[in-house]
């Protein structure tokens, strides 16, 4: 079943969101839903942390993407496309970086990660899949209130 999650984190929104359910008190895992709106994608991004991507319902399409030479177009690698009870591995040894989206255009999908760490408050990567080229960024959370008082990412992400 999966009517455990409650369901403010479990809309849909203008773009993908990513809500924090749980963080643990010393950053050393969280737990994260990611809700996918018809047709909706992520940038070419990575996590530089330990992950496992599970999927609640729906499904996803997760395309790896390599870097090419130096201002070269990236490449596309190993594509997974998960269904409710699959799960896959991401991390900084092992497909790190990679595009996600929603692989239904009509109907919401739901994702749950646990990272090996507050992954709201990593600094990370975006990459230009034209060219390779990286920019900085803090992803941080799409709730309204975050379920722990030590949540960073808001400040990170500001700053």
């Amino acid at each position: 079943m999966d009517d455990w999650l409650p369901e403010e984190m479990a809309e849909a929104g203008p773009s993908y969101r990513q809500n924090l359910l749980h963080c643990d008190p010393a950053e050393r895992f969280c737990v994260v839903s990611f809700v996918w709106g018809p047709g909706q994608r992520t940038p070419v991004h990575n996590h530089s942390i330990w992950g496992l991507v599970g999927m609640l319902r729906g499904e996803e399409i997760s395309t790896e993407m390599r870097p090419g030479a130096p201002g070269q177009p990236m490449q596309p690698g190993q594509v997974d496309r998960l269904s409710p009870g699959q799960v896959v591995a991401v991390g900084a040894d092992t497909y790190d970086i990679h595009v996600v989206e929603n692989a239904y255009a009509d109907r919401t999908s739901i994702s749950i990660h646990c990272y090996g760490g507050n992954i709201g408050a990593v600094a990370r990567s975006v990459f230009d899949p034209a060219t390779g080229a990286t920019k900085r960024f803090i992803s941080g959370y799409h709730n309204a209130r975050v379920p722990n008082v030590w949540d960073r990412s808001r400040e990170l992400a500001s700053a």
